[in-house]
């Protein structure tokens, strides 16, 4: 065992890179169910993104193509949940799920021709000076665009949900679609943008995973990464800076973890692989003892009608 091989500076360079695809995912679901919309299918938009925007990144030889083509796969597959729920009326519970088997399923059959394919690199955004100051250059000013993309979509997300009035009118919708609906506010309209920005975002999390995080193809490679999104979110408690905190949490979980078993750690390997899913949810509910609670409306059918 040689704990003297694990560089603390690349830890923590690498522990925002890992914390990426997760975090997108989050906050995009944040956004779906401040809505009122509970959406279980984070992990199969997730798994369609990474398919997707693999597949366009190797035939067009742009991660930037591949990247917008993840979003629109994941936002695709929202919008056919939100056709369910929104339109159709069917359980959110039922669609999510189904929603998750579907992705699963497509991407299997979309990413056959594409094992053992490597898509092209995503360049790294050295700032110009920033980059250069000791420790902090390496760990905050010298990732990929896409890293800063998801810090900035929560520091949107928090101000829009704090300050605007799209933002208070996407949280009257999640807390009571009734009375929303009687002030004049379009709450499907609402929650369909919702539903295709979560997508949007899960899609943009799974190209990150197959193009930058595991630069490959293999099925199934999301591994229960949409799920902990999902836990997240709740044990978040809605709240925006808390799911970049979680977020942060499992990623560096998983970033120790793998350097622990490079530096021979004597901990069987299974205990060291599941440890981010267990320290993630263990930590998050104890962020969570402050019992905030969830949209009044959360999960909840809408009858236009009523």
């Amino acid at each position: 065992m040689d704990l003297s091989s694990i560089n603390p500076v690349l830890l923590l360079a690498s522990l925002i890179a890992a914390s990426t695809p997760i975090l997108l995912a989050a906050i995009g679901e944040l956004v779906v169910e401040r809505a009122g919309v509970l959406n279980l299918g984070v992990e199969g938009m997730m798994i369609t993104g990474a398919i997707c925007g693999f597949a366009i990144a190797v035939n067009t030889g742009s991660p930037v193509a591949g990247f917008v083509m993840g979003a629109l796969g994941g936002a695709a597959l929202s919008l056919l949940f939100a056709a369910l729920t929104q339109i159709a009326l069917a359980n959110h519970v039922a669609s999510g799920l189904a929603l998750t088997l579907f992705g699963l399923g497509l991407s299997a059959l979309l990413g056959q021709g594409y094992v053992g394919i490597k898509p092209p690199p995503t360049p790294k955004l050295d700032i110009p000076l920033l980059s250069d100051i000791p420790v902090l250059g390496p760990v905050l000013f010298s990732h990929d665009l896409m890293v800063y993309l998801a810090l900035a979509l929560v520091a949107a997300v928090w101000g829009m949900l704090k300050y605007t009035r799209a933002g208070l009118i996407l949280r009257a919708v999640g807390e009571n679609h009734d009375a929303a609906h009687a002030l004049g506010y379009k709450v499907v309209r609402v929650r369909v943008l919702a539903i295709a920005f979560g997508g949007a975002c899960a899609g943009l999390g799974g190209a990150y995973l197959s193009l930058v995080r595991v630069p490959q193809w293999t099925e199934g490679m999301t591994a229960g990464v949409g799920w902990i999104a999902l836990a997240l979110v709740v044990f978040a408690s809605w709240k925006a800076g808390r799911v970049l905190l979680g977020a942060w949490l499992f990623g560096g979980v998983s970033v120790l973890q793998l350097n622990l078993q490079a530096a021979g750690v004597a901990v069987p390997v299974e205990y060291l692989s599941m440890s981010p899913y267990l320290v993630t949810i263990l930590v998050l509910v104890i962020m969570s003892a402050d019992k905030s609670r969830a949209p009044g409306s959360l999960g909840r059918i809408f009858h236009a009608s009523q």
